[in-house]
């Protein structure tokens, strides 16, 4: 698993609902796992989990961990791997034993944070240093802090697209439907790649909400018993155009055997064309392309497929938030470690992905994001916590990959029914929920 920014696997909402109330949480924690002032007096032993199994097998891990006992010598880190990152932990989570510092899964509610977390500052002060601040903000103090930031859109092959005589950004679905309809006609490539089987490459069409409208509020909107797949909405948009993907042929033939970690060399090859992901996933795309021996400049990354006013916008979201477990024994050491992580180690330059640190400037990968005055967007989270609470009640998953495998099986006939019953069964289930809870 080179890389799971969003969620690995098809988790169970059930499951999900679990989290919340599993015995590793305790109370909410008041102990503040504070940035230490003297490197000299911090020590322990922390365990770092961590979804890049890639790093850990290669030993880059080891290597940052190298650099940070040269300002902390005295604290050892080790890491742990995990492929199955949401599904392990959140089974872990039942426990007191899920490490010093953690990823925090996207199956925990906001609103639990405290339960299962340490504070690590007042969301005030560290909004003042931290992109992203609010995304783990509860009660006004900040309980995650991100490893990166990055933009939305598609990663895409730019000599495949140009062999099939498109050489600018479709504006519209339409023009993008009908650019990876040339790919079919005119190459060898499969047009559009799912990544249906490992699941979570299907969470990232959500990290799009915002870019459709160009509206940092868009996620908080969903606040509400609002039919969020109405007509001309952000997820009907959104949700149309995988669709119209699939239904139209445009995908691979079998999504059920997709492969995330062989993606990254059919993409960089030519063999497939595009995929939907965040612009983490460049430089992942760009290597492949160099180990295959293909040119990694091939590799673009395209806005999705809407303007407003003429312009393309993004969504510019936090990637994983790090954390540190309340049961922790070495509270500052593990706060150590993520502060040095996030602001020293150079993993969000290494990554070509938006360094959290509000002050630094944006990576070289973004260029032709930069070069064609595309937007930037940075999503607000002020209203995820009763986002996530409809979402959850109604069973549907916006970070899961479950709904949009159903909507894939739907378009390619695997699944009775259409769209329209699709999309209406989930403003159904989504306006019911909030109702309930009050919205």
């Amino acid at each position: 698993m080179g890389k799971t920014k969003s969620l690995t696997g098809a988790l169970l909402a059930v499951a999900m609902l679990a989290v919340a109330g599993c015995s590793g949480g305790g109370a909410p924690s008041t102990e503040t796992a504070a940035a230490p002032t003297d490197p000299a007096g911090v020590s322990g032993e922390i365990k770092v989990l961590t979804g890049r199994t890639d790093l850990v097998q290669s030993g880059a891990m080891k290597a940052y961990a190298a650099e940070f006992n040269k300002v902390y010598p005295d604290v050892k880190v080790t890491f742990e791997g995990l492929t199955d990152y949401e599904g392990e932990v959140r089974i872990r989570m039942n426990t007191k034993q899920y490490g010093d510092v953690l990823m925090i899964p996207g199956a925990v509610s906001k609103g639990d944070y405290p339960k299962f977390f340490a504070p690590l500052g007042s969301t005030s002060e560290l909004a003042d240093t931290y992109r992203f601040s609010d995304k783990t903000d509860v009660g006004g103090k900040v309980y995650g802090i991100a490893q990166f930031g990055t933009a939305n859109g598609f990663v895409y092959n730019k000599a495949v697209w140009e062999e099939a005589g498109v050489t600018e950004w479709p504006t519209t679905p339409e023009e993008f439907l009908a650019g990876l309809k040339a790919i079919k006609d005119r190459t060898g490539a499969v047009p559009y790649y799912t990544n249906f089987k490992d699941g979570w490459p299907l969470t990232a069409w959500s990290n799009s909400i915002g870019s459709v409208t160009c509206d940092a509020k868009a996620n908080d909107l969903l606040a509400g018993a609002v039919s969020p797949w109405k007509e001309g909405s952000e997820l009907n948009v959104i949700d149309t155009l995988l669709y119209d993907i699939v239904h139209g042929g445009l995908a691979e033939k079998d999504p059920t055997t997709t492969n995330w970690e062989s993606s990254k060399g059919l993409i960089a090859k030519g063999e497939v064309a595009t995929m939907q992901l965040g612009s983490w996933a460049i430089t992942q795309m760009r290597a492949a392309a160099e180990s295959a021996g293909a040119d990694p400049d091939d590799i673009g990354f395209m806005p999705f497929p809407v303007q407003k006013d003429g312009a393309f916008c993004a969504t510019l979201v936090s990637d994983y938030q790090q954390a540190v477990s309340i049961h922790s024994e070495h509270k500052t050491a593990s706060r150590a470690w993520i502060d040095w992580f996030t602001t020293k180690s150079g993993y969000s330059q290494k990554e070509g992905a938006v360094p959290t640190q509000s002050s630094v400037a944006l990576p070289s990968t973004l260029k032709d994001y930069a070069d064609n005055d595309v937007t930037l967007v940075e999503r607000s989270e002020a209203g995820t916590e009763k986002v996530n609470v409809i979402d959850n009640a109604a069973e549907i998953g916006l970070a899961k990959p479950d709904y949009r495998q159903k909507l894939i099986d739907t378009a390619r006939g695997a699944q009775k029914g259409s769209l329209e019953d699709f999309f209406s069964d989930l403003n159904k289930k989504w306006d019911e929920a909030a109702k309930a809870a009050g919205s």
